[in-house]
């Protein structure tokens, strides 16, 4: 079974994931450094990082919207029950 490396920001609205959004596209600030400043997730302190993990480990939404995602790509905001997410992949194990 492949698994996944993804780090993540968590805020509380889709106005707070999209401006991250931007910003992020943009150069203006760095993901691991935004998901510092910005992220409600305890893993906000390793700059987002949820470490590897495989399917069924995370709510769908978000496990739906990081599978699809290509190495480096980040997602646009995703929304589930925590509040609205950011995914970044940083790695791929099949």
């Amino acid at each position: 079974m492949s698994k996944i490396r993804a780090s993540h920001i968590l805020v509380k609205t889709e106005d707070e994931a999209l401006n991250l959004y931007n910003e992020i596209k943009d150069g203006k600030i760095a993901f691991e450094e935004a998901a510092m400043e910005n992220s409600m997730c305890p893993s906000g302190r390793n700059g987002g990082d949820l470490g590897f993990f495989g399917k069924g480990m995370m709510v769908k939404p978000f496990e739906d919207a990081a599978f699809d995602l290509e190495v480096g790509q980040m997602s646009q905001p995703v929304e589930t029950q925590f509040g609205w997410h950011l995914i970044k992949l940083t790695d791929k194990k099949d």
